[in-house]
């Protein structure tokens, strides 16, 4: 089957979508990635979703212009997707959406909002169209996320050692081969506020991680970051920008006046760089494995590197999924996975009661997708991935 998996994580600069011919042969999934677009947010719209973010507050109207915009956008994404990777011969879609709120308190999640009416999908393309991912997995006493964490496991089992994947978006989240699985804390959500803040909005992100090598690391605000209690909380254990915002930043250099601008993004970095190295030490792994946008930071990788000391740090490239793409790869397996009546979590790294089917189904203009449901599916799924290195020439992997 090919799916177009869409992605906008919680750094909201972009949608990406990854379009991937999936199959599944007995106990083996395999996946051929076909390649990757990203189409950026326009401006208007990022403005406004950024505005109407916590801890900012908003209206039920704004949150309808909203979810109906993401919708257009997510849909626009995936009919360039199937026409440039796929030759119009997609089969389905799997949609993310945005996430605008995910509701935790005390280490338990109550509930989770990812807008971008698949609806406007759907009839862009034609196709069905999987999404709303979440909440089915909360409403099972889970975490809701990290959701990617079961494609984590498929791509890990079998490597030598504990290998461990690790995510950098916004938000960091790591997964162990046990199936433990949860958010280390921000990547680059308190780093790219504070770039934002620094230009004025003219950067959304530190480019190359320019900023941060200029600058030195503030040990006490750094270790006034480190006391936040979130991350003494057990897995699993989720969060978001509902913590990891600008005014969160803001409250925190309080106390720091005259702190020059670049040794506030390199202390932000050493963050991250410390709270990934710690939870990574905490599950005893051998390798890591990363992918997400903040590969592309070599301060980061190299600070974090640095923190781990002899654990080798590699990308997702060595198993054969394009690191940039992962999660929007990760998304079009659980859309297949769900069409397949197969569960979609593993209830060890979310903290549910059971594996769980995922999402809803909007149908395309020939109705639901043509994978029939197997007999019983929730109890069974794939025991391992693999990929297939064959992108088409011209694609960029």
């Amino acid at each position: 089957m090919r799916v177009i998996g869409l992605m906008s994580g919680t750094s909201y600069d972009a949608i990406d979508a990854a379009a991937a011919d999936l199959r599944l042969d007995g106990d083996t999934l395999t996946l051929k990635p076909l390649g990757l677009v990203s189409e950026p947010y326009d401006d208007a719209l990022r403005k406004s979703l950024a505005a109407a973010l916590p801890p900012a507050t908003t209206t039920l109207a704004e949150v309808c212009r909203l979810d109906t915009r993401i919708g257009q956008a997510f849909a626009a994404a995936a009919l360039h997707a199937n026409g440039r990777l796929c030759d119009g011969r997609a089969e389905l879609v799997a949609s993310h959406g945005q996430t605008v709120y995910h509701w935790a308190d005390g280490g338990t999640v109550h509930g989770t909002l990812q807008i971008g009416q698949p609806a406007w999908i759907a009839e862009a393309t034609g196709l069905p169209v999987v999404a709303d991912f979440r909440p089915r997995d909360i409403a099972a006493g889970g975490q809701g996320a990290p959701l990617v964490s079961l494609v984590d496991l498929l791509l890990l089992r079998g490597r030598p050692g504990t290998p461990v994947a690790l995510n950098l978006g916004g938000i960091a989240n790591l997964t162990a081969p046990d199936g433990t699985a949860f958010d280390t804390g921000p990547a680059g959500a308190l780093i790219d506020a504070a770039v934002r803040d620094i230009t004025g909005g003219r950067l959304p992100y530190d480019v190359d991680g320019a900023l941060a090598a200029r600058g030195t690391v503030h040990e006490p605000l750094l270790a006034r970051l480190l006391d936040e209690p979130y991350y003494a909380l057990p897995a699993p254990r989720t969060t978001g920008k509902e913590l990891f915002h600008a005014g969160y930043l803001r409250e925190a250099l309080a106390g720091f006046p005259g702190l020059r601008p670049e040794d506030v993004v390199s202390t932000l970095t050493r963050l991250t760089a410390r709270t990934v190295a710690d939870a990574v030490r905490a599950v005893h792994a051998t390798e890591v494995i990363a992918s997400g946008g903040g590969t592309r930071n070599p301060v980061l990788m190299g600070m974090l590197g640095d923190a781990l000391g002899g654990v080798p740090v590699r990308t997702s490239e060595v198993l054969g999924l394009p690191s940039a793409a992962k999660e929007a790869y990760a998304f079009a397996v659980l859309g297949f996975l769900t069409v397949h009546g197969l569960p979609g979590t593993c209830p060890t790294s979310t903290g549910a009661r059971r594996a769980s089917l995922l999402g809803s189904v909007t149908p395309g203009r020939r109705g639901f997708p043509g994978g029939a449901p197997s007999a019983g599916g929730v109890e069974r799924g794939p025991v391992r991935m693999v990929c297939e290195r064959d992108v088409r020439p011209g694609e960029r992997p």
